[in-house]
C-alpha cells in the first residue's frame, strides 16, 4: 500500500552510500522545508528525461526553501554498480543528495513496494507527504502540487 498524503517522511536510514553529502546533511538541511524525494535508476530511460528538469526546479525553486533528494533504487543487478551511478550522477548534474538504495530499505521505507523509477515524493515545511505521483506522468502530476504548495507557504509568508 503506498504511503498516504499527511504521512510523515520517513527517516533515510538504510542507503548503502551517499553521494554529494552524508544522510545527516540530507536530513538537516531539509528539515523544515517544503522537500523533494525522487527515486530512479540508471537502467530508467524516463528518470533520465527527467533528471534535467529536477535540476531545473531545485535551482528555480531554492530560494522557495524546496529541497531536493535523489534516491538511486536498483530495478536490475547491474543497477548495483556504484561507479554506474557515479558517472550517471555527474553527467545529469545530480547536485543534490543522493542516497544508494542497493538493499531497497529507503524503497521499503517510502512504501514503494512496487519499486516506481521514477517516483516523486513531495512533503511540506513540516516533514508531511503532500503528493505523490509515479511513471511517465508523475512528473506533471507532481509539478502541479509542487507549484500549489510553494503558493501556498509564499501567501502564508506575507
Amino acid at each position: 500500500m503506498p504511503m498516504r498524503i499527511g504521512t510523515e517522511r520517513p527517516s533515510l536510514d538504510g542507503a548503502t552510500e551517499w553521494f554529494g553529502a552524508t544522510q545527516a546533511h540530507a536530513e538537516a538541511e531539509s528539515a523544515g522545508q517544503p522537500t523533494l524525494v525522487h527515486f530512479w535508476s540508471v537502467s530508467c530511460g524516463t528518470c533520465k528525461e527527467n533528471l534535467p528538469r529536477i535540476a531545473e526546479w531545485r535551482e528555480k525553486n531554492r530560494e522557495a526553501g524546496l529541497r531536493v533528494i535523489a534516491v538511486h533504487m536498483p530495478r536490475y543487478e547491474a543497477d548495483t554498480d556504484v561507479e554506474a551511478v557515479r558517472e550517471a550522477i555527474s553527467t545529469y548534474n545530480i547536485t543534490e543528495p543522493c542516497a544508494i538504495d542497493n538493499q531497497h530499505k529507503l524503497r521499503d521505507a517510502f512504501q514503494n513496494e512496487q519499486g516506481y523509477v521514477p517516483a516523486y515524493y513531495l512533503f511540506d515545511a513540516e516533514g508531511k507527504l503532500k503528493s505523490f505521483a509515479a511513471g511517465e506522468r508523475g512528473f506533471s502530476m507532481v509539478a502541479a502540487a509542487l507549484e500549489r504548495m510553494l503558493a501556498a507557504t509564499a501567501a502564508q509568508a506575507q
